[in-house]
């Protein structure tokens, strides 16, 4: 497991503006106790994105925001998913009161099968974010949650809080915001959201709430910072559907759509426009056929059983009557349009004529994968539609104006930019200056660092345990740094293994050494390397002998040694080196 505590790159590049902030605000207020602040700790979604996790406590009370995951960064070899670090929740554990999750995309609820376990605490969400992790709970066994639905506009009570869900838009349907009032005042959190003013469910986000709530006064501001870079507004979802309708009208053949699964009103706007030209659906993928079965049966996805044809039906109908809704718009290896592509799906293939219209924005650490697949589709003769000329992906999250938007409605006194990755936060953060409010009151989180705040001030709390734990398999939390440094330096450097057998006796070497290479160089092409290494570990052995009582584990720390310095000066390579004793 590994932790990003205060000794982070990101804390020591910032800390001479956190403790600057510090001093202003400590000197306004020092009779502040820190048992009676309100602590907002971030856990996860700070600095990177996704494994959002965010906890807010007062006294004896805690509620937990999102429970999300984060995809492995490059170097994390092996590794399937990385959640947030939930020590200092289980210190709490008696505290917590609640589990408060946003919406259903994998970044805020993907770790819930990982992490509900340890706590026995209610769970609130809309509909369709708790049918999703519930699908997650009975993929890995985990039963008797205390999952609790909710509505938009309602409002349940936490403890101390009482939390209230807004209707927001997001590339998600039943995504919500947050008005968490405390005895401190109201905290708002956007989540993840975007104002779309058309949006394709009709149901417009409740723009008066939060103007509302500026006027009865918001303390904080906890604000989605994903699009802080991008000038403008977010293009309306609605716009989509207008450029499907443009290729569907162009397409002669089949034609295979790959999108996010959990974009509902994505896939919604797919089957109208198919119903439109006459065209037939067949679903393909996993998340897909999961997603939508949830969609259908909860009432957010609408389709017809007679456009419904099975993967085993497709090569009967015409070309220009079918279209495939597909997963793989990321480039995974295991999905349907890569299986597809390659020429590997039992039933479906790329053919000749066929359009493919990728219909996302690259995950970032995915832009290898994608462009692998769009090669591999051209290559098969297909003609692919992909990228913002195409207009045939939104995103899901608000840009600068409507971030200035929601900052003019809600008036917070204290603005925490939240939800990506540094640049994001502290353009957000400028975003907030240009809106009036004071350099004093944006505060830049960092993970595991409190922000405690009272009515009338504020200030940086003492660092908690905070950082990730990587997902390997069934394995939880069991690699670490040190098991990834291993990994890293197979896969550059390659392995190089000793086997000495030695008498028991301590009379040496039986037999000359044994030497295997993997990934490091060919044996056979290497003789003279190989042969001197020999004489090395020979020699090294016999001086080794030479002292009674030799342990075989200074044997093998001596031949590593001697090896590592060895094989580097000669080749600039430092493979891992597993020296093996066998006793005869």
């Amino acid at each position: 497991m590994i932790k990003n505590k205060s000794e982070d790159k990101f804390y020591l590049r910032n800390r001479k503006r956190i403790n600057n902030n510090k001093d202003k605000i400590n000197s306004k207020d020092n009779k502040m106790k820190n048992k009676n602040a309100l602590k907002i700790i971030p856990l996860g979604g700070i600095g990177e994105i996704g494994k959002n996790m965010t906890v807010v406590e007062y006294g004896k009370d805690i509620i937990v925001i999102d429970c999300g995951l984060m995809f492995p960064e490059n170097d994390m070899l092996g590794i399937d998913y990385v959640i947030p670090e939930t020590e200092y929740l289980q210190k709490n554990k008696e505290k917590i009161r609640a589990i408060i999750l946003t919406h259903g995309h994998e970044d805020h609820i993907g770790a819930t099968p990982y992490i509900l376990p340890k706590f026995s605490v209610p769970v609130y969400g809309t509909k369709l974010t708790l049918a999703l992790v519930e699908i997650k709970l009975a993929e890995h066994g985990v039963k008797n949650q205390k999952l609790n639905c909710i509505e938009p506009g309602s409002r349940v009570k936490c403890g101390v809080f009482e939390v209230e869900f807004i209707k927001v838009s997001h590339s998600i349907d039943d995504a919500v915001a947050l008005a968490i009032h405390t005895p401190e005042g109201t905290i708002v959190h956007t989540g993840d959201f975007k104002i779309d003013f058309t949006p394709i469910d009709g149901k417009v986000a409740d723009i008066q709430r939060f103007s509302e709530l500026g006027k009865e006064g918001v303390l904080a501001l906890m604000s989605d910072s994903t699009n802080a870079e991008t000038p403008g507004y977010t293009i309306s979802e609605r716009s989509v559907g207008q450029s499907f309708e443009k290729y569907f009208s162009e397409a002669k053949g089949r034609i295979i759509i790959a999108t996010f699964a959990s974009n509902v009103h994505r896939l919604q706007q797919v089957i109208d426009v198919a119903k439109k030209y006459n065209r037939k659906i067949c679903l393909t993928g996993r998340s897909i056929l999961r997603i939508s079965s949830v969609a259908k049966e909860l009432g957010y996805l609408t389709i017809p059983e007679k456009m419904i044809v099975e993967m085993d039906e497709v090569d009967r109908v015409r070309d220009n009557k079918i279209v495939i809704l597909a997963t793989g718009s990321q480039g995974e290896p295991m999905s349907g349009l890569v299986r597809m592509a390659e020429g590997e799906h039992s039933k479906l293939n790329i053919k000749q004529g066929d359009m493919v219209i990728l219909s996302s924005s690259s995950i970032p650490g995915n832009e290898k994968n994608i462009s692998h697949v769009i090669n591999l589709l051209y290559r098969q003769g297909a003609k692919v539609v992909f990228g913002e000329m195409a207009q045939v992906h939104v995103s899901g999250h608000a840009c600068q104006e409507e971030l200035k938007l929601m900052l003019s409605m809600v008036k917070p006194q204290y603005f925490i930019p939240v939800h990506g990755e540094e640049r994001h936060l502290y353009r957000h953060a400028n975003l907030a200056y240009d809106m009036g409010i004071k350099r004093r009151n944006v505060f830049i989180p960092q993970l595991g660092l409190p922000i405690e705040l009272k009515k009338k001030s504020a200030k940086y709390g003492e660092a908690v345990e905070a950082g990730l734990v990587m997902i390997d398999g069934l394995g939880v939390g069991d690699v670490g740094s040190i098991v990834l440094k291993d990994r890293q330096v197979l896969s550059q450097d390659g392995l190089f293994v000793v086997v000495l057998t030695l008498s028991k006796g301590q009379y040496g070497l039986v037999t000359d050494p044994e030497i295997l290479s993997r990934g490091f160089v060919y044996v056979k092409e290497a003789e003279n390397l190989m042969i001197n290494a020999k004489k090395l570990i020979i020699r090294t052995v016999e001086e080794c002998m030479r002292t009674k009582g030799t342990s075989w584990a200074t044997i093998k720390n001596r031949v590593k040694s001697a090896l590592s310095s060895y094989l580097y000066n000669k080749t600039k390579r430092s493979p891992m080196i597993l020296p093996i004793i066998i006793e005869v």
